[in-house]
């Protein structure tokens, strides 16, 4: 009969132990064991029906195809703008009237901007400042302008195209 020591016991324990976590570890980044998130739906405007009154597609849901609304023109203060960090977007009126729209990504370290004043889209990260009139650099360390998106004003509402 063979006999069992204390050591054997011991490392016996620890390497379960260790083979426990080694598995738990394994399925960090496995998509299939992650629980999937849906992103929040998007709300309609008080104002919006879901159907013209002929039963056919509103236009409304024809906007909403060509792109997602993100404020009213009445959000957006001029000389100043908005971020909207869900869909990683600044939209700034530059003069009364002229809407444009950025990514909201800081080209140097790839932090979220924060907040447009002054004439200037503002990172918190380590302080660079882009023009809200082009999205060029006015204060660095960012090198690169901000990435112009594309935007509609369809009335009161601005859409993401």
């Amino acid at each position: 009969m063979t006999e069992t020591t204390r050591r054997a016991v011991v490392l016996g324990a620890g390497g379960a132990g260790l083979a426990a976590v080694l598995s738990a570890c394994a399925s960090y980044g496995d998509p299939a064991t992650q629980a999937s998130v849906a992103p929040p739906a998007e709300e309609p405007l008080a104002d919006e029906a879901s159907e013209a009154p002929d039963g056919g597609a509103s236009p409304t849901k024809k906007a909403k195809a060509e792109g997602k609304a993100l404020a009213e023109t009445a959000d957006i203060p001029s000389g100043g703008g908005k971020v909207f960090e869900s869909q990683k977007v600044v939209v700034v009126q530059t003069q009364s009237g002229d809407f444009k729209a950025f990514t909201a990504v800081c080209t140097h370290a790839g932090c979220t901007v924060a907040s447009v004043s002054n004439g200037t889209i503002n990172c918190p990260c380590h302080g660079s400042k882009f023009k809200i009139e082009d999205g060029s650099v006015a204060a660095g360390p960012a090198e690169q302008p901000l990435e112009e998106k594309k935007i509609k004003v369809d009335g009161d509402r601005i859409m993401l195209l």
